[in-house]
């Protein structure tokens, strides 16, 4: 070793050390554990349909559907009074009861069952989740409408990641309209609004096809209700990735032109308010049969189809959209995601 060699080493303050001892150190890992999966079974109740998913997952990855089975029992259409009727609570009772035979055959560990507006906003919602829970022994967690939109809102970040940075969510239901804005996996506003596609056809649209006077109306309502939350969305940032969820949306991208359904999940799809605002007036001379003849529109949603168009039509302009993304996945999926951070090893 020479002096210059010796005066590097004692700059440093370490004792100098050969070529082969000077190689990084190999660093020893623990052998990964492996993460077991887990089967579980997700009901959602909404205001159009009854929908059972088996999914299997763990913690860390995407849930990946193994079976799916759901009954159109359109809970919102069967209210006499304000409460849900006898005949439709058993209805729901008995579809409950086979999505648990259903469920235990197929191997799921659990059910996680929801409610949403239609049993929420019921007089006797709470008496109908007692009877189903006496009946069938399932527990049905009521979920307000803030929950439906944080809950979607985690679905849609983990779909889309943390690039996309600001996002704002729009779902439009049976029973209502979800909002909700953030840059993190919990929305700093979480807002749910009665526009639904359903409860608007109800309440305004009259006729087959529509009269122009009840669109209107339903147009004023809608963007009234919409644009009383806007300040609130725009404080939590200006530059918002759009991001729409569910089967409203759904079907106005695919008659828009975006990929039909059995191109997969992966398939990126848009709605671009162009396109919206260009198919609305041709969606408001349709009849029912007529726009369940369109692509992607089943005939059980139809006639939802166009107060749907509409709220989205005043959702995008109001919120400014030009386009926003679509995301396969949506409530039930949030609800997944929330059980299985509950499994962190």
């Amino acid at each position: 070793m020479g002096d210059e060699d010796i005066r590097v080493a004692l700059k440093w303050g370490r004792p100098w050390r050969t070529r082969a001892n000077s190689l990084p150190r190999q660093r020893s890992h623990p052998q990964r554990r492996y993460i077991s999966g887990v089967r579980l079974g997700v009901l959602d109740i909404g205001s159009n349909t009854v929908h059972l998913l088996i999914v299997d997952a763990h913690y860390g990855a995407a849930p990946i559907p193994a079976h799916s089975r759901k009954i159109e029992l359109r809970l919102a259409e069967h209210l006499k009074a304000g409460s849900i009727t006898n005949a439709a609570r058993e209805a729901l009772t008995d579809f409950v009861s086979e999505a648990l035979v259903v469920a235990e055959d197929l191997g799921a560990s659990a059910i996680e069952a929801f409610a949403t507006s239609a049993i929420r906003e019921a007089d006797n919602g709470t008496d109908v989740i007692e009877h189903v829970a006496t009946k069938t022994g399932v527990d049905i967690d009521l979920l307000s409408g803030s929950d439906e939109a944080r809950l979607t809102f985690l679905a849609v970040r983990r779909w889309f990641g943390w690039s996309r940075g600001q996002l704002l969510l729009l779902d439009i239901g049976g029973g209502s309209l979800e909002i909700a804005a953030g840059r993190d996996e919990e929305p700093e506003v979480a807002i749910s609004l009665q526009l639904g596609a359903g409860r608007m056809t109800r309440m305004f649209l009259n006729g087959d096809p529509a009269s122009e006077k009840s669109l209107r109306k339903l147009r004023k309502h809608a963007r009234l209700e919409i644009a009383s939350e806007v300040g609130r969305v725009r404080r939590t940032g200006d530059r918002l990735h759009a991001v729409g969820t569910s089967k409203t949306f759904k079907q106005l991208a695919r008659i828009a032109g975006a990929a039909p359904s059995a191109d997969g999940i992966y398939v990126p799809r848009q709605l671009s308010r162009a396109s919206l605002n260009e198919q609305l007036p041709k969606l408001a001379e349709m009849g029912v049969a007529d726009l369940a003849q369109l692509p992607g529109v089943s005939a059980g949603r139809a006639g939802q189809l166009l107060a749907g168009a509409v709220v989205a039509e005043a959702a995008m302009d109001l919120f400014e959209i030009s386009e926003l993304q679509i995301c396969p996945w949506a409530l039930r999926e949030g609800v997944i995601l929330q059980r299985l951070d509950g499994l962190k090893p």
